[in-house]
């Protein structure tokens, strides 16, 4: 079958790959469509982010749905011809982290399309997959919607991280994908304004619709959000969604003594203004993963309480996914952009 194999920094290649064996606990999966993460971006173009490079060969993406094909002898929760989809995290189960119930920080998670372990972890761009039975959450949606659910699950944690947002004024620096997923969160747990900034129009927009009060262009405006600064600060929660620390010094300025803000973009180091948070009070948090909120997520999209159609930009057939990650990564043109396999 064919894949999409990282090799190299803008060394991306269809390759063909044997398949994996199928045990009796497993699910055997006709992947029918992945998004383009901004850490498979990474991979794309650095080979890797911080300290974590590929070391071999390996296939990229995790936000995958599909139609079960087999089942293994002990599996209940799905049947061939199910649509699913599947959680790139399999946490081992026993390590102290996951028997507290913390199982995102498993010592031996094993997660699609993830170089952080050696040999690493093969990732979901595949024609089909073959996944432990618990990854594969069966779904009523088409694949394109079922293939949020994993940046969703993502923002879902974030959101608990926050605390109660009923009533609450909301600023989401970053207006990609996970940005306009906080966003679409928020609004739903009942935030009663929310402000959303970026450095690109066309995110920004798309914020708009689904779910800003108001949106700023920092680049064009850089003192768009000084009067928010009044009376020690606005926003009672901030997401900040770009992983860049300009954006989190800004976010500073403008919360409210006390407010939370929750760190969702990765980036680099950054130094902040140390006796601000002090003086404030606030509480910077940082966010990582999910795993209960995946199944969470798969039924937030399957009732219609979060429309994420207006995020998908184009799906792309797995032949030109060069042309698709090159497209992901044009911000200007795309907010998310699918394989087709």
């Amino acid at each position: 079958m064919k894949a999409a194999v990282i090799h190299a920094p803008h060394d991306l290649r269809i390759d063909d790959i044997a398949p994996a064996v199928m045990g009796p606990g497993d699910v055997t999966v006709r992947v029918r469509v992945g998004g383009i993460c901004g850490s498979d971006l990474h991979y794309f173009h650095h080979g890797g982010f911080g300290t974590i490079r590929i070391r071999e060969a390996m296939i990229l993406g995790h936000e995958i749905a599909g139609t079960v094909e087999s089942v293994g002898a002990n599996v209940t929760n799905v049947k061939p011809g199910d649509t699913v989809a599947v959680n790139p995290s399999l946490p081992c189960g026993h390590c102290r982290y996951c028997l507290a119930g913390q199982s995102h920080h498993c010592l031996d998670m094993r997660f699609y399309g993830s170089a952080m372990r050696f040999p690493h972890v093969q990732g979901g761009f595949r024609e089909v997959l073959v996944c432990d039975a618990s990854q594969a959450i069966p779904t009523s949606m088409a694949p394109d919607r079922a293939a949020f659910a994993e940046p969703l699950s993502v923002c879902l944690h974030a959101a608990r991280q926050a605390g109660p947002l009923l009533g609450a004024r909301v600023l989401i620096t970053g207006a990609g994908p996970i940005g306009a997923l906080c966003a679409m969160v928020a609004r739903h747990a009942g935030a009663r304004e929310i402000i959303a900034t970026d450095l690109l129009d066309g995110p920004l927009a798309v914020m708009k619709r689904v779910a800003a009060d108001e949106v700023f262009n920092t680049r064009e405006n850089p003192t768009a959000l000084e009067k928010y600064q009044a009376d020690k600060g606005t926003f009672d929660v901030a997401f900040e969604c770009s992983g860049a620390g300009p954006a989190l010094v800004a976010a500073l300025a403008v919360v409210r003594p006390g407010a939370t803000i929750v760190q969702v973009g990765l980036g680099g180091d950054v130094t902040l203004p140390m006796n601000t948070v002090v003086a404030k009070e606030i509480n910077l948090r940082g966010t990582f993963r999910f795993h209960e909120e995946f199944a969470w997520a798969v039924r937030f999209l399957e009732t219609g309480a979060l429309d994420v159609a207006p995020l998908l930009t184009e799906i792309v057939p797995l032949a030109d996914a060069v042309r698709a990650f090159e497209l992901a990564t044009d911000r200007a043109k795309a907010m998310k952009v699918q394989l087709a396999f």
